[in-house]
């Protein structure tokens, strides 16, 4: 199964947030949401840090603003993920620039289109 940590992840169904956790988990993927302040999203465990998340993971798609990844991207380098999505909104120059630094393999782009689904078919 595939694996991905949605970091941003929310509770509220309006956000994008928590339309990738509910996107991924249609789409067949084991989902592991990392938000601080949550202990389950979408009947899922969610974790108070990527670091806190176990195994490897093909995927990290983020949903955070741009100066708050930058901070994480040491973590999100530390996890070894195959794809690092960053999502609209996740990232500017800056980001992008320390991502390819740190060697992370960075996406800029939306992770729900990416495995068929639009935003839109998870009100």
């Amino acid at each position: 199964m595939k694996t991905i940590a949605v970091v941003g992840a929310s509770s509220q169904r309006r956000k994008f947030g928590n339309k990738c956790v509910r996107a991924y988990l249609a789409a067949g993927w084991q989902v592991f949401p990392v938000h601080p302040g949550e202990t389950e999203i979408e009947g899922v465990p969610a974790y108070r840090r990527l670091a806190d998340v176990p195994g490897e993971l093909e995927r990290i798609s983020v949903y955070l603003p741009p100066a708050v990844t930058l901070e994480l991207l040491g973590e999100i380098a530390g996890k070894g993920a195959r794809e690092v999505w960053l999502n609209p909104g996740s990232a500017d120059a800056r980001v992008l620039d320390e991502a390819r630094r740190r060697g992370v393999p960075a996406v800029p782009g939306c992770s729900i289109v990416d495995i068929g689904f639009s935003p839109s078919q998870f009100p």
